[in-house]
């Protein structure tokens, strides 16, 4: 095996375990959620498929022909790439959500292709080592090919692939590479044993195809889907991951399906007068729920949708008539950096429900992001913050303590007085202004649409949040914040 080849072949080794560690997440998402746990058991797996794969690897190479090893490395763990999504699809349905069933999906259907996949630097390096003599070189040289080939498939990948193609596609490309390299490592010689190759990779992408997904669009970010409301066929919901994240009538657009969009509709319109046009940015696009309202409830309003994710806004556009909402524009990027772009004193609403899974973004929690959105806000203006969590209500307490640095004037809005007692969760929405609230009209609107004795004060609000850590960019920790 000449020095040239062996580099290649470990760097392609080393690429396509970075590429299935890194699309992992993603495919895990609609099952698990996009949460710290999903995260860390993808790289837990991760790494412990690399060491198994190196033992493993190192040994067969000193007992087996290294290039037999090698080429057999490359098969397997090409097809086990190609079985990854069938897996996923498969058991994450049965496993559902949760930190354990997250480290136990990951494993099942990653596991082997990343253990043979690190099993290709030992055997390649054996193979290369005629004599001790240079030994050294070798090895470092392979080792350093192997990272090289980890560091172009998470850039590949993070930064090119998944913008351009299907995450089934990627994951056939690197498949169809990976078994070709098997092919050229061991150097095949007869038609019938490339047939044979050729023919379980044909059966395995059949089987990538033809296991059914959950997905409308893979976008950068989720796994998103529209569905439609058997009873109601103009109500759209959108589905990023597992959350049914936003709610839309397309023949209604002021109708409002979800509890705390009807929360902020209250908010809104306790605080400024019936049918006047306001200019808002919103912190998260989703299926466009709130400025549509907006445009129906109030014409002339301007909303400013802050999206980090363009493959939702296309699908909103295709599904759900995003372009056709009056007074929208659109930002893609990233809403922390994009709200700094914007002037001081320019909206009159900020609206947060941006979510990555079930929690708030951490770099969109921090009292450095608040004081952001207060220097947005006019001296009049209301931000209304969503969050999601459950008893013992930490997230909560932390982000409106947060929330409570930045402006003098906070309050919660609930489901209802059983929401925040023992055993309770969901949405809760954080309504906060610099001047004060008026609880009681905010109150009167929640008995009104069904939520009676829902709305918490501002001195009960602060004393909930009292003794609650502040959350910053140097602490944030929000997903371990959730009960």
């Amino acid at each position: 095996m000449t020095a040239l080849f062996a580099r290649i072949v470990v760097i392609v080794s080393g690429a396509a375990i970075l590429v299935v560690e890194t699309l992992s997440t993603r495919l895990v998402a609609p099952y698990v959620g996009l949460t710290l746990e999903s995260s860390t058991a993808v790289i837990g797996v991760a790494l412990a498929g690399i060491a198994a794969g190196a033992s493993l690897g190192g040994r067969w190479a000193d007992v087996l022909p290294p290039r037999r090893v090698a080429a057999g490395a490359l098969a397997v763990g090409g097809l086990g790439v190609l079985v990854v999504r069938p897996l996923i699809r498969l058991l994450g349905p049965v496993l559902g959500p949760g930190p354990y069933a997250a480290l136990l999906l990951v494993a099942v259907s990653t596991l082997v292709s990343v253990t043979a996949l690190a099993m290709v630097t030992p055997a390649v390096t054996r193979a290369c080592l005629s004599s001790i003599s240079g030994s050294g070189a070798v090895v470092g040289q392979l080792s350093a090919a192997g990272t090289l080939g980890s560091l172009v498939g998470v850039f590949l990948t993070g930064f090119l692939l998944v913008s351009l193609l299907p995450v089934t596609a990627i994951l056939l490309l690197t498949a169809a590479v990976c078994l070709l390299m098997a092919l050229l490592t061991a150097t095949v010689r007869t038609r019938a044993g490339v047939t044979g190759v050729a023919v379980v990779a044909v059966v395995a992408g059949a089987a990538l195809v033809a296991v059914p997904g959950r997905c409308d669009a893979d976008t950068v970010y989720y796994c998103a889907r529209i569905e439609t409301d058997a009873a109601r066929p103009d109500v759209r919901v959108l589905v990023l991951d597992d959350l049914r994240h936003s709610a839309v009538d397309l023949s209604e657009p002021a109708r409002l399906e979800f509890a705390y969009t009807q929360r902020f509709a209250d908010a809104i319109d306790t605080a400024f007068a019936a049918g006047r046009a306001l200019d808002a940015v919103h912190i998260g696009g989703g299926g466009f729920t709130m400025p549509r309202w907006l445009a129906a409830t109030r014409p002339g309003s301007a909303s400013t949708v802050l999206e980090v994710d363009e493959g939702v806004v296309e699908l909103g556009r295709r599904e759900l008539g995003v372009d056709a909402i009056p007074g929208t524009a659109v930002r893609i990027g990233d809403a922390r950096t994009l709200l700094a772009g914007l002037p001081a004193a320019s909206a009159d609403v900020v609206v947060g429900d941006a979510f990555g899974a079930r929690s708030v973004p951490w770099h969109l929690a921090t009292t450095e992001f608040v004081a952001d959105v207060n220097r947005v806000l006019r001296n009049d203006g209301v931000f209304v913050l969503n969050v999601i969590d459950r008893d013992p209500w930490r997230l909560l307490a932390a982000e409106l303590a947060t929330v409570a640095t930045r402006f003098p004037h906070v309050a919660l809005m609930t489901s209802g007085p059983d929401q925040l007692g023992r055993g309770g969760g969901g949405n809760v929405v954080i309504v906060a202004s610099d001047r004060p609230l008026d609880i009681a009209a905010l109150a009167d609107r929640a008995a009104v649409r069904g939520e009676p004795d829902s709305v918490i004060g501002e001195e009960d609000s602060r004393r909930f949040a009292d003794g609650a850590a502040v959350l910053t960019d140097g602490w944030a920790p929000v997903d371990q914040l959730i009960g």
